[in-house]
């Protein structure tokens, strides 16, 4: 039999996938500066026409793979063997603080991403807590 906990995570997880990729896709210049500033959102956006192209197929691609992350997480929630629940909520964990060593040593180099990195380190390391606790709440629920 399966956790409720971890529905709930996949579930909130899959919202906020698919919420961001969403707005990524639909509305890219707008949280480009909600989540960089208004003068780091111009100069991420490119200089040339070319430039603006290829950057905003580059972020709306970026969305819909969110979108697609978003709808696994869904179909994922529905699965009630518990040994996959675990494996998946590692995964997960990994996944997430990979994304945070990955901003610490690569995005905070970038200048103009510089003072963002915290923040999202933050949100990345968030994420992964959420799946810790169901693995010790699973883990408290199986040996206790």
């Amino acid at each position: 039999m399966g956790s409720s906990g971890f529905f709930l995570i996949c579930i909130l997880h899959s919202l906020i996938a698919l919420t961001c990729g969403g707005m990524m896709m639909f509305f890219t210049n707008e949280i480009s500066v909600i989540g960089h500033g208004f003068e780091t959102a111009r100069k991420l956006a490119g200089s040339t026409p070319h430039d603006q192209l290829l950057i905003l197929t580059s972020k709306s691609f970026s969305g819909l793979l969110l979108c697609a992350i978003g709808i696994l997480l869904f179909m994922v929630a529905f699965v009630k063997d518990r040994e996959f629940q675990s494996f998946f909520a590692k995964g997960c964990v990994l996944l997430h603080v990979s994304l945070a060593v990955w901003r610490m040593y690569f995005e905070r180099k970038i200048e103009d991403l510089a003072h963002d990195w915290p923040r999202q380190v933050g949100g990345d390391i968030v994420l992964a807590l959420s799946w810790v606790l169901f693995l010790v709440y699973s883990w408290r629920e199986k040996y206790d």
